[in-house]
């Protein structure tokens, strides 16, 4: 029995401290990861960045530290802690090699959400998709097209080709192109356009409405109708105007032609 004692004795005085020092530095450690966890978050909500990718970075560093501390515990009973380094290390590698496409679209999904080239709402044409923004994910974007069509685009095509977004400005211009007849009178066609643009109340006084000659076509000539107006009222005020445009050239018999050809048949002497 007194040989047990002192074995066990000495036990404790050897490997004792080792647990103790262990604990603490487990029981420290995720506090320090947590500490640093809502320091990351507190500084990226101040950045206003999107909640989705302030939690995948705060979680993402929070189990970083986790692991160094596990490994700085182990490291005091005596293992090797650099085989377990090496081992994370390669399958790391392992695992980015094999979803090298998913960490391309997951380094262009940060990219979206720091630098925020559009937003949820907002109206876009990116990767030849074109619709309004329903969610933005670390991986991939939803978009909802115009004729109501759900499409998940992985970021990577996203952020790796040109993106535009239609709503990032308050304004827009709308831009017509009228031909009228070469028989019509273009001083006539220009004042009733403008009158139209006068009369509806969405279209913006500045910039100034502008009706010019564009083109004098094989058919018509073509004129150039710019409006400016707010990025909400784009569509209707297109349609409304193209619309209003036809029938009042209607009534007042201004001619807007279509494409038509003209044959000479010449009489032999």
């Amino acid at each position: 029995m007194e040989a047990i004692m002192n074995q066990l004795q000495n036990w404790v005085l050897t490997y004792g401290l080792n647990v103790v020092a262990a604990i603490v530095i487990l029981i420290v450690g995720r506090m320090v990861a947590g500490m640093i966890r809502s320091l990351i978050k507190r500084g990226m909500r101040k950045g206003d960045l999107d909640e989705g990718l302030i939690g995948f970075v705060g979680n993402l560093a929070y189990f970083g530290v986790i692991i160094m501390v596990v490994i700085a515990a182990l490291a005091k009973f005596g293992i090797q802690t650099a085989s377990f380094v090496a081992i994370i290390g390669a399958a790391g590698f392992a695992v980015g090699f094999a979803l090298q496409g998913s960490l391309a679209n997951f380094a262009s999904g940060v990219m979206i959400l720091m630098f925020r080239p559009f937003k949820v709402g907002d109206f876009v044409e990116a990767a030849g998709i074109s619709g309004s923004v329903k969610q933005i994910g670390v991986f991939a974007t939803t978009v909802h097209t115009p004729d109501n069509v759900r499409i998940i685009v992985p970021n990577g095509q996203i952020y790796g080709g040109i993106i535009k977004n239609y709503s990032a400005n308050e304004t827009r211009r709308v831009d017509l192109l009228i031909g009228i007849g070469y028989g019509s009178s273009i001083e006539a066609a220009t004042q009733t356009i403008l009158r139209l643009i006068s009369a509806d109340e969405r279209t913006l006084k500045d910039p100034e409405p502008m009706v010019a000659v564009s083109e004098l076509a094989d058919s018509s000539v073509n004129l150039v109708v710019r409006v400016w107006v707010d990025a909400d009222d784009y569509w209707p005020t297109k349609f409304d105007l193209t619309r209003k445009i036809k029938e009042t050239f209607d009534q007042e018999s201004i001619e807007i032609p279509f494409p038509q050809t003209v044959v000479h048949h010449a009489k032999e002497s």
